[in-house]
């Protein structure tokens, strides 16, 4: 598994190998003792996620679950393409504020590792694009939460995404308080 670093500490792109012929391919996307052989210790996951979303610019983000059932998230492109997002959101970081967005497809099966403390959005590049997540806590609808997706100043490649309701009412990075807490580790 190739493991590489972003600007922003602890998030990270792993892209696993794939082994292929004439039928298609195989590919271990997940393996732990793979990562702690590399040095990487993720946390447990306990629940995954897929997606589906029909149109391109379609745009879900910028969200994150508050403590203490902040999640962390290793997310990947099952069909289709994606511009995935982190921003580092904890309080007193170094890098709050900023933000890192990685391509990713079923054709260059990368992954984005998104710890806790990090709000995450994605948007679609091209049709019926799937995407599939796992993530380290349990889902709390009570901690469940969104930030505007056009205000951090991230360059989508869309004006005029397609958003939920949830989406389009978020309020400003700006005027949003985060539950996130810099402890200097990612």
């Amino acid at each position: 598994m190739q493991i590489e670093e972003t600007a922003l500490p602890g998030v990270m792109v792993l892209t696993p190998q794939r082994h292929g012929d004439a039928r298609g391919f195989f590919s271990e996307s997940w393996n732990r003792q793979t990562l702690q052989a590399a040095g990487l210790d993720l946390p447990d996951f306990v629940q995954d996620n897929h997606s589906l979303s029909a149109q391109p610019g379609t745009l879900r983000g910028l969200h994150y679950q508050a403590p203490p059932m902040a999640q962390g998230k290793l997310v990947r492109c099952g069909r289709g393409a994606l511009y995935d997002v982190a921003v580092d959101a904890r309080l007193g970081s170094p890098s709050y504020g900023q933000w890192v967005g990685v391509t990713l497809s079923a054709a260059n099966g990368r992954q984005l590792w998104i710890p806790p403390g990090f709000l995450h959005g994605f948007v679609t590049l091209e049709p019926d694009t799937e995407v599939i997540y796992k993530c380290t806590q349990y889902y709390s609808p009570e901690h469940d939460g969104a930030v505007r997706w056009d205000s951090v100043g991230i360059d989508w490649g869309v004006e005029a995404p397609l958003l939920s309701e949830k989406d389009r009412l978020a309020p400003a990075f700006v005027q949003w308080e985060s539950p996130f807490t810099y402890e200097g580790t990612a």
